[in-house]
């Protein structure tokens, strides 16, 4: 009898979706112009200490923000409180994130630009270079990994599909600064059973 893939497993303490580990995602900027930065009804999710982290970064990102923006965060801030009671990065008219650079048709992150110029040393929010996995806290510290799956990231999917990169591979990084080498390697050992068990299934 083949082995079942389970819906929900637990990798050092986090409990996570299995597509991430089986589905493949790439992002593809030429595909999507960088949506994500500005579609949907809130900013996305900070912690305080990222809100901090933002603040000190400000003034290296103030010359690449938009009016709009900068208006806005002259009178609300760098975050606020969503309806759900997250804290969120600030956005104008509803839907672009304060922080949005348009450049060729593209939106790209203004804090990123300014850390990757050596202005600033924070790069963005963990919930941005988590994207398409988001992070849920539950009582108790307990944390959950879910894969968000959005229209808009329809040419990621096809990339990574081109390129048989798995979800969990592609933000190698982020999940690593969110929870540490050691988890990272504990996650690759339960991928490769998973595959396994794909494998098998064929």
């Amino acid at each position: 009898m083949v082995e079942r893939i389970p819906p929900i497993l637990e990798v050092g303490g986090v409990l996570l979706s299995s597509d991430i580990l089986t589905e493949r995602f790439c992002c593809d900027l030429d595909a999507c112009g960088g949506a994500c930065c500005v579609e949907g009804d809130a900013g996305a999710p900070v912690t305080l200490d990222e809100i901090g982290e933002i603040e000190e970064s400000l003034d290296a990102a103030w010359p690449m923000m938009s009016a709009s923006a900068q208006t806005v965060v002259d009178c609300h801030g760098v975050a606020y409180t969503d309806t759900e009671g997250e804290l969120v990065t600030s956005i104008v008219n509803g839907k672009d994130c304060v922080f949005t650079v348009y450049e060729n048709g593209c939106c790209l992150c203004a804090l990123e630009k300014v850390c990757h110029q050596g202005k600033a040393h924070f790069i963005k929010p963990i919930s941005c270079a988590l994207y398409p996995i988001r992070e849920k806290r539950f009582a108790e510290g307990l944390v959950g990994l879910n894969y968000h799956r959005w229209a808009i990231c329809e040419g990621a999917r096809k990339k990574g599909l081109e390129l048989d990169l798995p979800l969990y591979r592609f933000l190698r990084q982020p999940l690593i600064r969110r929870f540490g080498e050691e988890w990272y390697h504990e996650l690759e050992e339960v991928a490769q059973e998973i595959e396994k068990i794909c494998n098998e299934q064929k």
